[in-house]
């Protein structure tokens, strides 16, 4: 389609946005990554000190430094005079390693052993010395704005920075991040391994019509999906932790079978359980995708060929099934590589390399190791998918059929051994059963005085009264829950909207700039949220330079964050969506003489309300749920649910992270159904979103 002055400046404007809302975050934190801080020469540090000296009013400069010099304690002088050798040359002749008590009449006698003229050029410098090594805060604070922002740091610091891989090294460098990288690969293998096959089995078994109640089921399979973050992890402790239900009051208290005090599920053990049960929806997604329109001419053609059902699933269904596993084995060794809540709720004394990378941020405010941590543990995950997908690059299936319908109905005819449809039953409803415990402890734990102590029930867990008197909590009610709300249904309209926008460029305007565009939209599906989330700290902390321009502890970057980094999912369903509409539709509206906003507003949003809606649905989600993304942006003022719920559960104060997350799940859940009742009252009016005419009418 041809391209008016007005598309033109549409596209500049989306390519702008995503450029500084995508792009750009993901830039800062990688180079932040590699920015190591290095100390000052002694001669570049005596430089700004001259020059911030200089830069007080009325000579005050050297009314200071000579008060400071003559004011300096026998330690401050002593490396002073250090310093003032160093600047004139002179190696120091004294040993610097020695007791401070030994070092000081050293010194002292050096100066004093030095030529006359040397000594007073030694002698001169020492008042910069003092000031250049002791002073610097407040020689920076009395400067004030006279200084530039980047020699005010530098001065304050006495560091600089540099490029090097010293944080990325450091991680192989230490023995503790040694291991805990160790322990986060063995856990992200296995739950990949697990996980995988699981999805793959449930998906397969599902969409072959292997398991009673396939429908209801798949329904069961992806709820998690829309649940609070560590919802598992804490149900998990509830059960099997010290005081669970089962561990302590079942198998420790009633049958004595067990010690809950050790035999419990806190561990690696635990943090598999809970990955697993979490990260299996997602990985569903991808199987069932895969399986929804199947060839059965396949299946059909091998059973006529004389293979067994064994052999058709492995040599058919398995190679065809390939580029499914490595998406799905990728996307949840990545999802398993960056989580820090479960192990930080139920791994107790298991260090994983995610956890480091948290307790750096919020601890110690390590941006730049912590950028580093981040691309660590993405490495791993590209390296395995990259290897995948060179082994089966080898190899090439296709089905040799058209492609057509009626597969399904193949399948089905093909009726499978009772045997095969009892089993796939059994493993699918067993992992929907686990689930459906999952969120009854959760309900159930959300109405508990004090779990494994006092059973009485109490609705104060939603309120601002405290549950249980005399029991401090982090989180009285679900305020968190609210300020969520706003978060997420500001972004949630605004992301579908700017979804559709992105979609409609990409798809109608196709060029090198609608494609940059499309694939920087699609950079945070790739990366781990965590990635994302250091890359708005580093990117919003002071933007441009500018400290007055600073977003970070706004309610702005949180919506900024959770909504580009989630329309990714608007754009892929709008432009697969405008791939089955006739461009005609635009080029009549365009022929009337409708102007870009205009078509956006009377075509392409009505024809496109169910990726909207998508897009829109999915980031409210998301909104209510992230926890990696958001957890350094919020500010000391603004607690968001997700964030809570994970200091709640840490904290062991269960019955707020349990209420909170029954809310949000309520919300969820009634937002769904609203969408689902407007969506169904809209039907008859399908047709006219297609039609030109009609919408132009509109306009």
């Amino acid at each position: 389609m041809h391209k008016s002055a007005s598309d033109r400046i549409l596209l500049v404007v989306m390519l702008a946005l995503v450029v500084l809302f995508i792009a750009w975050p993901i830039g800062s934190m990688l180079i932040r990554s590699v920015q190591v801080p290095v100390p000052l020469s002694t001669a570049r540090l005596a430089d700004m000190t001259r020059a911030a000296l200089a830069a007080l009013p009325d000579d005050r400069g050297t009314t200071l430094r000579a008060r400071w010099a003559a004011e300096a304690a026998p330690r401050p002088r002593m490396e002073a005079i250090a310093a003032a050798f160093t600047l004139n040359g002179l190696e120091v002749p004294w040993d610097r390693t020695a007791a401070f008590d030994r070092q000081i009449p050293a010194a002292e006698q050096a100066l004093a052993g030095l030529a006359p003229d040397l000594r007073a050029r030694v002698t001169g410098d020492l008042p910069l010395a003092v000031a250049m090594l002791h002073k610097r805060a407040v020689l920076v604070h009395l400067a004030g704005e006279a200084l530039a922002p980047a020699m005010r740091e530098a001065l304050r610091s006495g560091q600089t920075t540099t490029m090097g891989i010293d944080h990325y090294s450091r991680v192989a460098r230490e023995h503790r991040l040694r291991a805990a990288g160790l322990n986060a690969l063995l856990l992200a293998t296995t739950t990949t391994v697990i996980t995988t096959m699981l999805a793959f089995l449930a998906a397969f078994g599902i969409s072959r019509g292997l398991v009673v109640g396939a429908g209801l089921a798949r329904f069961g399979l992806l709820v998690p999906l829309v649940s609070p973050p560590v919802v598992v992890a804490t149900a998990a402790v509830l059960l099997f932790g010290r005081n669970g239900v089962v561990t302590h009051d079942l198998l420790d208290r009633t049958l004595g079978w067990t010690d809950a005090a050790h035999d419990n599920l806190y561990g690696l053990g635990g943090v598999l359980v809970a990955q697993v049960l979490s990260f299996l929806p997602a990985a569903f997604i991808v199987f069932d995708n895969l399986f929804t329109r199947p060839d059965g001419r396949l299946d059909e053609a091998a059973a006529s060929a004389g293979a067994s059902p064994w052999q058709r699933f492995r040599h058919v269904t398995l190679p065809m099934a390939q580029p499914g596993i490595v998406r799905a084995a990728t996307l949840v060794f990545i999802l398993s590589m960056t989580d820090f809540g479960n192990p930080m709720v139920i791994g107790r004394d298991l260090p994983v390399l995610a956890g480091v990378l948290y307790d750096e941020m919020i601890g110690f405010h390590n941006t730049a190791f912590a950028a580093a941590i981040a691309v660590w543990l993405i490495v791993p995950a590209l390296a395995i998918a990259l290897a995948l997908n060179r082994i089966g690059g080898r190899r090439r299936f296709t089905s040799g059929f058209g492609g057509g319908d009626g597969g399904g109905n193949r399948q089905a005819a093909m009726a499978p051994p009772p045997a095969l449809r009892r089993g796939f039953s059994l493993l699918v409803w067993s992992v929907i059963a686990a689930t459906g415990v999952i969120y009854a402890t959760i309900i159930a734990g959300a109405f508990v005085k004090v779990w494994g102590r006092d059973w009485g029930l109490t609705p104060h867990h939603f309120t601002a009264v405290e549950a249980v008197p005399g029991f401090v909590s982090s989180v009285v009610g679900i305020t968190p829950v609210w300020t969520s709300l706003v978060v997420a249904g500001i972004a949630a309209p605004l992301g579908g909207l700017l979804a559709v926008i992105a979609a409609y460029l990409a798809e109608r305007h196709r060029s090198t700039l609608t494609e940059c565009m499309a694939l920087i939209i699609l950079l945070p599906a790739i990366l781990p949220g965590v990635v994302f989330g250091i890359g708005y700290l580093t990117a919003f902390n002071a933007p441009f330079g500018i400290r007055a321009l600073s977003l970070n502890g706004t309610h702005a970057v949180l919506v900024l964050n959770i909504l580009f980094g989630n329309m990714f999912v608007g754009v892929l369903a709008g432009r697969a969506l405008l791939r089955r509409i006739d461009r005609s539709i635009d080029e009549a509206a365009a022929a009337l003489g409708a102007s870009p906003v205009q078509r956006i507003r009377h075509v392409v949003l009505p024809v496109m309300r169910h990726a909207a809606i998508l897009g829109a649905l999915y980031v409210f989600v998301d909104g209510l749920s992230t926890v990696s993304a958001v957890v350094f942006l919020q500010g000391p003022d603004i607690g968001l649910a997700a964030v809570a719920i994970l200091n709640a559960a840490e904290g062991t104060y269960y019955g707020a992270a349990c209420a909170m997350s029954v809310a949000i799940l309520i919300i969820v859940f009634t937002v769904m159904a609203a969408i689902r009742l407007v969506e169904r009252g809209r039907l008859p009016a399908r047709a006219a979103g297609t039609n030109p005419a009609a919408a132009m009418g509109a306009a």
